[in-house]
């Protein structure tokens, strides 16, 4: 056996033997604490602020997502869930689940694939792999708001323990340079507020745009530029309404404005702090805020704003690009999960086999077909 494939084989065995203690460790803790009465007592959902009528919506159908509560067993089907990713197409979101179960070393056998749990409400994407909800969110506010009420009220349903909600997506950047991962610190609208704007019973209301500050400082420290050939950094993210005139392009089937408007607006936005622009973050931030859960937007540059409009950049480059954000996303789930590996096993966590992982972090029947 040659030194590579011995050196492969022992990082696996560290990786196996890691999962394993942690499992252990787990296993004592609650022979200590008393398991029979952690198991007596019901959880409760830790979401917060969220609609006085749900109680009475029996069932409470989820109608874009396909799912109510008379026919889906919530807590049984989704009450592991700790993380739920979101992306904007139901492609990116299925190759991200198939990317995360290996990553968190999750296997399915040859014959059997994901199921996408929405399909047929023809709206959305969703997927779950173990403890990983992962699901599509279309382009825009108005999409992703629509897909984030139900979303919170499934884990509300499921009694999910303090859910981690992590966007990832691709956006234009703001003198940055393209490959570059960007971390939303604050989201601001269209005329720069740190607010999501509602509108109801006709009169606007504007709902703060919180971010978690830790959580995007540790996703950061999970970039290891040397070693990825690309940096991470944090900074504010205007969030647009639309594609082309809202983001100041030039290319749009519209435009009265003059290049120099466009450099002189991209330019103070820079001044601001705004390293990027996309057109989902101010109403992905109010929504998990106002229901106390821990959020963050990652989104990879694919161009620099500042020396142009039209994206062509080729196909593979962009695929690779989009696989920085998910890669750091990984690494955050692995250190929640099993404690922080060290950075030698990191590409050996997808050789597990699905019984050397914890029990609460296995796949469950349902996501499978």
């Amino acid at each position: 056996m040659c030194n590579k494939d011995l050196g492969k084989e022992i990082c696996e065995l560290k990786a196996m033997v890691k999962a394993q203690n942690k499992r252990i460790d787990m296993l004592i803790k609650h022979v200590k604490e008393g398991c029979a009465a952690d198991e007596d007592k019901e959880k409760e959902s830790t979401i917060q602020n969220l609609s006085p009528y749900l109680p009475c919506l029996c069932p409470d159908v989820l109608f874009h997502l396909n799912l109510d509560t008379a026919t889906t067993a919530f807590p049984k089907v989704f009450g592991d869930v700790r993380f739920v990713c979101l992306g904007g197409t139901a492609h990116r979101m299925e190759a991200f689940a198939y990317f995360i179960m290996r990553e968190i070393g999750l296997k399915l056998s040859t014959s059997a694939k994901l199921k996408d749990l929405s399909e047929d409400g023809h709206r959305y994407a969703l997927f779950k792999v173990g403890p990983v909800l992962c699901a599509s969110h279309g382009i825009g506010c108005p999409s992703i708001s629509i897909l984030l009420h139900e979303l919170i009220k499934l884990v509300h349903h499921a009694k999910c323990q303090n859910p981690i909600f992590i966007r990832l997506g691709t956006c234009g950047g703001i003198g940055v340079e393209p490959g570059t991962v960007v971390i939303t610190s604050e989201a601001i609208d269209g005329q720069l507020r740190a607010a999501h704007e509602v509108v109801v019973h006709g009169q606007a209301q504007l709902r703060p745009t919180q971010l978690d500050a830790e959580l995007a400082e540790e996703l950061k420290t999970l970039c290891k530029p040397g070693k990825d050939g690309f940096v991470a950094v944090v900074g504010k993210t205007l969030c647009a309404n639309d594609f082309y005139e809202g983001q100041s392009r030039l290319d749009g089937a519209f435009c009265d404005y003059t290049p120099a408007k466009k450099l002189e607006f991209l330019q103070r936005l820079s001044e601001l702090g705004v390293t990027n622009i996309e057109m989902e973050s101010t109403a992905f931030a109010a929504l998990t805020a106002q229901a106390n859960i821990k959020s963050a937007v990652m989104c990879v540059a694919i161009l620099n704003r500042l020396e142009g409009d039209q994206i062509t950049t080729p196909l593979d480059t962009l695929h690779q690009w989009d696989m920085r954000p998910q890669m750091l996303v990984a690494r955050y789930m692995r250190r929640v999960l099993y404690g922080d590996p060290p950075e030698e096993t990191y590409e050996c966590w997808c050789s597990l086999s699905k019984h050397d992982v914890p029990d609460e972090v296995r796949a469950t029947t349902q996501e499978c077909s």
